[in-house]
């Protein structure tokens, strides 16, 4: 199985692993006063100096959450109820971990804007700063797109909201740990850190909050993580975060270069075998992946196909036996057909050049059968016909 789905999520590193299983050793509480308990602080503490550091904050400025979900919700609803009242500006291409807690806002009186994209995928800033409004008290916008990789001009719209003095979030989970993120360069006041987007275990992430921005909590219990995520820290899941942080920081160079250099090969072999369209084509995208319409297929057909050969994505949600298209393709443009006919690949660090060969191979060769099959298929109708 040559495995080319790494934005829904990645193998643990073998690093981090290790540094989780070394820490089931400090059983402790970390809010207990002895020894036993300072020894599990002190693994949070280093862990949160590890995730400052990737992203260039003070290690204070560091939440740690249950992962992407829960630092999304935290940001956006702790916002708002500390406003009571008030407009939200978001795009229509977010996460549903972002638009649901927009939308469920909206049923408890908030008001809010959903800005559209262009047909590169792209979110022009001008449009954000036109829906600003005098009680807007929040705008949340992603840095990068999960399904087509495509980045935002958050930089613009950070700078944007700072001049408005409005709170700025960006869900970061598809870009920290592929590409180099750092706060000085989104003007951001909140960014979202999802732990296994780049090798470190699942169910925990963290939220970066500026210092002097104000939530409410979500949930009420002890004082710990500056009283935002009251609990019992995770310090397995914390220790793994933080050093899935640290591998980043001093692999990034070398990461971007080889998953860039195996997503345009793969790229390069696909177009060369069958009929594809690149997704946002003239827009940055992250370095490790492809979102592609294939015309004349469906793309979970393809992923059923390739079920144990090659693990990718489809570009579309299937629900009851129900096809639907991609809400992201649908807002850049793309027809139902080309939004059905997606896929989505994502290559990792660990991917081999010869994989990604192999895989172009099997994808082709997947596509081209099924092609043929519904062309036998549409020959025969025509036949019964006369």
């Amino acid at each position: 199985m040559i495995y080319l789905d790494h934005n829904a999520t990645t193998p643990v590193d073998e690093e981090v692993k290790k540094a989780m299983v070394d820490a089931l050793d400090f059983f402790g509480n970390p809010s207990s006063n002895h020894s036993i308990g300072k020894a599990a602080k002190t693994l949070i503490n280093d862990a949160r100096i590890q995730v400052a550091r990737l992203i260039g904050i003070n290690a204070e400025e560091v939440i740690f959450t249950s992962g992407g979900t829960e630092s999304n919700n935290i940001a956006i609803i702790g916002t708002a109820y500390r406003h009571k009242k008030g407009h939200i500006i978001t795009s229509v291409i977010e996460h549903p971990s972002v638009l649901n807690p927009v939308k469920w806002l909206e049923m408890k009186g908030f008001e809010a804007t959903y800005i559209s994209v262009n047909s590169d995928g792209v979110i022009e800033p001008d449009d954000v700063k036109k829906a600003i409004r005098k009680d807007t008290i929040l705008i949340t916008i992603m840095h990068s797109n999960n399904e087509t990789g495509i980045l935002q001009p958050i930089l613009e719209i950070g700078r944007i909201a700072r001049e408005k003095g409005i709170i700025f979030h960006s869900d970061t989970a598809q870009s920290i740990g592929k590409m180099d993120v750092k706060v000085d360069g989104l003007m951001a006041d909140m960014l979202t850190v999802v732990s296994h987007k780049f090798y470190g275990p699942k169910g925990i992430g963290a939220l970066y909050l500026k210092n002097g921005v104000d939530l409410m909590p979500l949930m009420f219990g002890g004082e710990h993580e500056r009283g935002i995520r009251p609990g019992t820290e995770n310090v397995i899941g914390i220790v793994g975060l933080g050093k899935a942080c640290e591998i980043a920081a001093r692999d990034m160079p070398l990461r971007f270069i080889h998953t860039m250099k195996l997503r345009d090969e793969l790229f390069s072999i696909l177009k060369r075998e069958i009929d594809i369209k690149l997704n946002g084509y003239n827009a940055p995208r992250l370095p490790n992946t492809l979102n592609i319409s294939i015309s004349g297929i469906i793309g979970e057909e393809v992923v059923s196909e390739l079920n144990d050969k090659v693990a990718l994505s489809a570009g579309s949600a299937c629900h009851s036996g129900i096809r639907r298209p991609s809400a992201v393709l649908k807002a850049m443009g793309l027809s139902d057909d080309d939004a059905l006919s997606a896929l989505r690949l994502s290559v990792g660090k660990d991917n081999s050049l010869d994989e990604i060969n192999k895989a172009a191979v099997e994808i082709s060769h997947c596509v081209k059968r099924l092609l043929e099959v519904k062309q036998s298929r549409s020959r025969c109708l025509k036949y019964l016909k006369l």
